[in-house]
Parts: structure tokens; C-alpha cells; sequence
């Protein structure tokens, strides 16, 4: 197979990869539009769109000159269709198929989420590979979802927040204590400095059955125990000790909910032995270690993506694509992008393509 192409624009990165028929990544490049979104606070969807088409065919031609290759060594184009902000989304889609109709090549529409589920299977990342099935706990600032792995293309949701994903609280948590945005490092990094004991914040939905979540309750506890502080702004050390006590918080909660999860999994797939952490949150060093210690006590073993591919990349996005043209699931020029693309969809449609639907 020759190599195969990914686009990446279904939030504030554009990105682009090339990798091997064999999943080996020829190169790759990844351009954070944060400068562009600080000002406000957040990612603005039209913001976005204009930067992906300003940068994307550019970051495109970036990869291919350290690939050492050009448009005609590629095999096919894989891009991200949703779910997203629609307008990078069509800013990457249309860029993908441009390329694959001039070039007479494959194109592959991939499904966001599951270029995180399925990169626990890139080479070399698990010895001997990452066999289905497997539980994805994916923790991103968009989504929060316990998800069975079953092959390529059939995932069954077992559970997922039902308010903030942990990302979203994160960033929320951060913007309180007046550590900008995005939150998420910045508030790791403060409370390595406090002490996670020092607040008693609730751990939402712990032990209840299923492996549901909810963030929105903790958030609001940060909130009120910020407001309750005399003298208005937190000290240094008090703001640590409450970035502390909430990454606790989380990390309590993801283990107990990952727990649920991994039973529910050996009950139906009693073979299943990995926990594969992906998204954006995966990075977070404490969580890794909570969740590796929740896998061990279920005898699963836990596995991320390094760090640079737990946040939005084209790696996966080229690895999803590897996967689903090896089993000959091509997509045609007129797929949309879409805001909105549950996993549990990608089976219906597989079969009805798969049947001429």
C-alpha cells in the first residue's frame, strides 16, 4: 500500500501526516491556532475555519518535503469529517477530495473519535499489537465517553458524561484561578505546587452503577470555594492547593468510572485485557497514573499514545484511514462533513454501504 495522507482541522489544530502503508509515520506537522484564540477565551468557530485555510495547504506541503515525497507517491486521503466545528471541517473535507480528484486517489472520511480509538493500534505502541476488543476511555475537551472497541468501525458507547466532558472542566477550573486558556497544562502544572487534600470537593457519580460521569457539580464546588476565600483573589499557594484538590478530585472520579467499565467489558468480551486512554486530558500525568492503577487492580493493562498524540493530530487521522482501506472502505466525493457523528453510526453505515444502500 502507498502511503496515505491525513488532514486534521475538526477544532484549533491543523495538521497533516504522511504514513507508510505499514502505519510507519513518514512525517507529520501539527499548528496550534492558540495565538488566535487567547484573546477570547476559547476556540471561536470562525476564527478557526480561516485559519485551517490559511495554513492547511501550506502545513501539507511542509509534510511532504520532509517526507521526501509529493501528490504522486500518495496512495489515498484520509481528513477528518466530523464531529467538529463544521467549518474546518469543510475547509479540511474539500481539501482532502481536491487532492484525491486530481490525483485519482481513495478518499477516506474519518470519523474524529474513532482516529483516537483506533490509535492504540499504531505500530509499535503495544507489543504485538493492540487486538480488538478493547475499552477506550476518551478524555478530551469535547468528550468524555467509555467506549468497547470492537473492530474497526463497531464501537458500543457504554458511557459518558452527562454534563462538562473533563477537558471543559478543566479549562473552566483554570479560568478561574486566572490561568488563561487552554487551562488544562497550565493548571497540572500548579497543582504539582499545592496540596490535593487541602478542599474536600465532591467526587460526582462515584460508585453509582454504569460508568456515566459528571463534572458540572465539581466545577461549581471550585467555584464556590473560590468565592468563599477571604480577601476576594486566592493566594499563590491557595490556588494551588485548589488546583490540587480538583485534579484529585478528577482523577478519583476517572478511576472509579473506568472501574465500572472495565467490568462491564470483561462480563461481555471476557477476553478484553487493554485500557486505552486517548484524547487531549490523556496527557495529564496524574490522571495516567490513576487510571494505570484502576487498570492493574481489574488486571487490564492501561496504554496511552505519547503525548504529542493524545491532543488533535493527522496521524491518527492517516492511521484511521490505513485501517479502513485495508478492509476496502472507501467513501465517495459527496460525503458531508458533519458536526455530528456518534461511533455507534459508523456500523449502520458500513452495512449499508457494505449492501448498496
Amino acid at each position: 500500500m502507498k502511503p496515505v495522507l491525513g488532514i486534521e482541522t475538526s477544532c484549533d489544530e491543523t495538521a497533516a501526516a504522511l504514513l507508510d502503508g505499514d502505519g510507519t509515520i513518514l512525517a507529520e506537522a501539527v499548528l496550534t491556532q492558540r495565538a488566535e484564540h487567547q484573546p477570547y477565551g476559547g476556540v471561536v468557530p470562525e476564527i478557526a475555519a480561516r485559519a485551517h485555510l490559511h495554513y492547511l495547504p501550506g502545513l501539507i506541503d511542509e509534510v511532504l518535503a520532509k517526507a521526501g515525497a509529493g501528490f504522486a507517491d500518495v496512495g489515498a486521503v484520509a481528513a477528518t469529517c466530523g464531529p467538529g466545528l463544521i467549518g474546518g471541517l469543510i475547509v479540511g473535507a474539500q481539501l482532502a477530495k481536491g487532492i484525491a480528484l486530481a490525483r485519482g486517489l481513495p478518499f477516506i472520511a474519518v470519523n474524529h473519535l474513532e482516529a483516537h480509538a483506533l490509535t492504540a493500534r499504531l505500530p509499535g505502541l503495544v507489543d504485538g499489537g493492540a487486538p480488538f476488543p478493547y475499552l477506550l476511555f476518551l478524555l478530551s475537551g469535547g468528550h468524555s465517553q467509555c467506549i468497547a472497541v470492537t473492530g474497526v468501525g463497531r464501537h458500543r458507547r457504554l458511557g459518558g458524561t452527562i454534563d462538562d466532558a473533563a477537558g471543559e472542566a478543566f479549562d473552566k477550573v483554570a479560568k478561574q484561578l486566572g490561568l488563561g486558556w487552554p487551562g488544562g497544562p497550565a493548571l497540572e502544572k500548579l497543582a504539582a505546587e499545592g496540596n490535593p487534600a487541602a478542599f474536600p470537593f465532591p467526587r460526582p457519580m462515584l460508585r453509582r452503577a454504569g460508568c456515566d460521569l459528571s463534572f458540572s457539580g465539581l466545577k461549581t464546588a471550585v467555584m464556590q470555594s473560590l468565592a468563599r476565600l477571604p480577601g476576594g483573589l486566592p493566594t499563590r499557594q491557595q490556588a494551588a492547593d485548589v488546583a490540587a484538590s480538583f485534579q484529585q478530585a478528577v482523577v478519583d472520579v476517572l478511576a472509579d468510572r473506568a472501574a465500572h467499565a472495565m467490568a462491564i467489558m470483561r462480563e461481555e468480551w471476557p477476553q478484553a485485557r487493554l485500557l486505552v486512554v486517548a484524547g487531549g486530558v490523556a496527557a495529564n500525568t496524574q490522571i495516567r497514573h490513576g487510571l494505570t492503577t484502576a487498570a492493574q487492580a481489574h488486571g487490564f493493562t492501561m496504554i496511552a499514545p505519547p503525548m504529542r498524540l493524545c491532543s488533535d493530530n493527522a496521524v491518527m487521522v492517516a492511521w484511521a484511514g490505513i485501517e479502513r482501506l485495508r478492509l476496502g472502505l472507501v467513501d465517495a466525493m459527496a460525503t458531508d462533513a458533519r458536526p455530528r457523528w456518534p461511533l455507534e453510526a459508523l456500523a449502520e453505515e458500513q452495512h449499508a454501504t457494505a449492501n448498496g444502500i
